[in-house]
């Protein structure tokens, strides 16, 4: 497989998923920017050789998100990998959470496509690939604003892919389970703060959310961006792939 000439931005690229993109996307050949909001983990990325630079950038900023799109060589593959999650019994999730939710995991997805999508048009070829996850295919108690902004993702994600078929612009989502990242463990600290439970019982739930009994692995993630990016792909669009370990059939 290689990406050899092929330029690829993965939003949210300075840990997690992001990280583990990037550096499949740098071994399979193509060259790869990270942005981000955080110029310490995004410069880690690029002295670790998985990407050859980064760029500042939060995808809810509409204006800085263009500014930095617009200085970058043209892209032929985005990763819209940037995300967020937050928890809140319904009745208690406000106006500000929901909006937080929809910002940054369906706003941002739209925002980064839309600027760069007439270039992979104008040249023939491209792939967007955004990280959704099992919420977007089904839901979760308590983090209604979260599931609904990924629900959104993936239509976006379809409606798409139909628009463009046949242009040689493949659009697709993947969407994990719970992954062992910093998001997944912030979020065990954050529950285990509420009181009444220890981190160890949070994460046995979130465990065996997996048939596998066991967290998905970013890299696991990043083999699904691969196989959708690499030759051979050119037929699978508007295509929600779980990486789930059976959850989600």
């Amino acid at each position: 497989m290689t990406l050899d000439g092929r330029h690829a931005l993965v939003t949210g690229g300075g840990q997690g998923i992001g990280a583990a993109v990037a550096r499949g996307l740098t071994g399979a050949g193509a060259r790869v920017t990270v942005l981000g909001r955080r110029a310490g983990t995004l410069g880690s990325i690029v002295a670790a050789g998985s990407a050859v630079g980064y760029v500042i950038a939060d995808v809810t900023d509409a204006a800085a998100l263009e500014s930095a799109l617009a200085a970058l060589t043209p892209v032929d593959i985005l990763v819209n990998n940037a995300g967020a999650a937050e928890s809140a019994p319904f009745a208690r999730t406000t106006r500000a959470l929901w909006e937080r939710m929809l910002a940054v995991n369906l706003t941002g997805v739209f925002a980064a496509t839309q600027a760069l999508l007439p270039g992979m048009l104008a040249r023939g070829w491209g792939r967007v690939v955004t990280i959704a996850s099992t919420a977007g295919l089904t839901g979760y108690p308590y983090v209604s604003a979260y599931v609904a902004a990924k629900h959104g993702a993936i239509g976006l994600t379809r409606a798409l892919a139909r628009e463009v078929a046949g242009s040689g612009v493949t659009v697709n989502a993947v969407c994990p389970g719970y992954t062992e990242t910093e998001l997944v463990e912030s979020s065990i600290a954050r529950i285990a703060a509420r009181g009444g439970r220890s981190a160890e019982s949070i994460r046995a739930d979130f465990t065996r959310a997996n048939p596998q009994g066991r967290l998905v692995q970013p890299e696991e993630v990043a083999a699904a961006v691969l196989y959708l990016c690499g030759p051979g792909s050119d037929a699978v669009t508007g295509v929600a792939l779980p990486v789930a370990g059976g959850e989600i059939e």
